[in-house]
């Protein structure tokens, strides 16, 4: 976006300490870093390819250990518009355990000043930043998203769809498209998590559009063929990856056919519902409107499992608008730990083995399968039904 002739000068990446940390020493020759004077001083890094070089025409605002500075930029770059009649877009990449959490009453004031932009949170969930404990693991940033109005809160789990977040994003805060739910106003942000683990990126198929992946929520694979049992499970961000190893288990071992669904954003696919459920309730007795989770899940067959690498409540944000299904969410709820990502993963049960327990789990409920098979699978895959529950050590 930097680097295109047109609108490249309207771009504002901005950092605090962890340029490096983000891979953005990339950007520090080619984009420079904003020193009102210049660089006044050889810097430390001054015989590497990638150092350190400030100019007085830099573009780069790296603020250092200061989140409060650098969303004060945000806030700054992001009413541009307003106070200056010059559109900028703000790019403010950061750990996302230091955004909601560190800075939040200053994102409530973006959110009521109209700053428009991007906060992207780095290293997000409490799993992918393996080493860190609990200082740096976030797990609750979607949780204080859901609380701003104008936070357009999303957690792709693709380069494609985090693409397709900022291109919406682009034209709904500057071009005048409409929001993912025909919403017309343009003052908002988005905040998008962006994880610590590297996975091969799989091409978006032909069938899915922009619109289905800013809308929350999408099918991404289609459930086995000839499976005795069906089952839904639906993944956010890193957490494809145990949703995925699932599947597989699942029909190998007991004949389940499950279908994957990415869900990027439960908060719109919230606001939505809440939106369908007020007009309702307020033009009985009219036929009433469907809410958009309601529709797209209605397609879908057996218990939902909803695994994510945050709490529990950011998919439980759709639980009781999908009425009449089984509902599970599989998150990060507790605090942070210093290990693997397995360990973690394990630790919090949202890895491949607990997901298979709660698809079977599901299928038990709903009276499809015997109550032997869970125990059948935590023997399995070595669980101990018995262990403390996350949350509380």
């Amino acid at each position: 976006l930097a680097r295109d002739d047109k609108f490249g000068s309207r771009v504002v990446p901005i950092i605090p300490d962890e340029a490096r940390t983000f891979g953005m020493d990339s950007l520090f020759r080619e984009l420079k870093i904003y020193a009102s004077q210049g660089q006044k001083y050889e810097p430390v890094d001054h015989d590497l390819l990638l150092s350190y070089a400030e100019s007085s025409g830099g573009q780069i605002l790296e603020e250092g250990i200061t989140e409060a500075g650098a969303l004060s930029s945000f806030i700054a770059a992001g009413t541009a518009y307003a106070t200056r009649g010059v559109p900028a877009v703000p790019f403010y990449t950061f750990y996302s355990m230091f955004g909601f959490q560190r800075v939040g009453d200053l994102i409530w004031q973006a959110a009521d000043i109209r700053a428009r932009g991007f906060l992207m949170g780095a290293t997000a969930g409490r799993t992918t930043l393996l080493g860190e404990g609990l200082q740096h693991q976030d797990g609750h940033s979607l949780v204080l998203a859901s609380t701003v109005p104008a936070c357009q809160a999303y957690d792709p789990a693709f380069a494609y769809e985090v693409a397709a977040i900022i291109k919406h994003g682009l034209r709904r805060m500057y071009g005048g498209a409409a929001g993912p739910n025909g919403e017309t106003d343009p003052d908002v942000f988005y905040y998008l998590t962006l994880y610590n683990e590297n996975y091969p990126m799989p091409a978006r198929a032909a069938h899915v559009t922009d619109l289905d992946i800013v809308q929350g929520l999408y099918k991404w694979q289609d459930a086995p063929a000839g499976a005795a049992h069906k089952a839904t499970v639906l993944f956010s961000g890193s957490a494809h990856s145990a949703a995925r190893a699932a599947v597989d288990e699942l029909l190998q071992h007991w004949n389940v056919g499950v279908e994957l669904w990415s869900a990027t954003s439960y908060k719109s696919l919230r606001e939505d519902a809440l939106a369908v459920e007020r007009w309702n309730r307020l033009h009985t007795p009219q036929v009433e409107r469907t809410p958009l989770v309601a529709e797209l899940l209605g397609e879908s067959q057996g218990p939902i499992v909803a695994v994510s690498d945050f709490m529990k409540i950011v998919p439980e944000q759709i639980a009781r608008f999908v009425p009449g299904r089984t509902f599970v969410p599989l998150g990060t709820d507790g605090m942070g730990r210093s290990d693997t990502r397995e360990a973690l993963r394990n630790h919090f049960e949202t890895d491949m083995p607990n997901v298979v327990v709660a698809v079977l789990s599901g299928l038990v409920k709903d009276g499809v399968l015997p109550q032997s098979v869970v125990k059948e699978a935590i023997e399995k895959y070595g669980l101990d039904p018995d262990r403390p529950d996350p949350y509380l050590i």
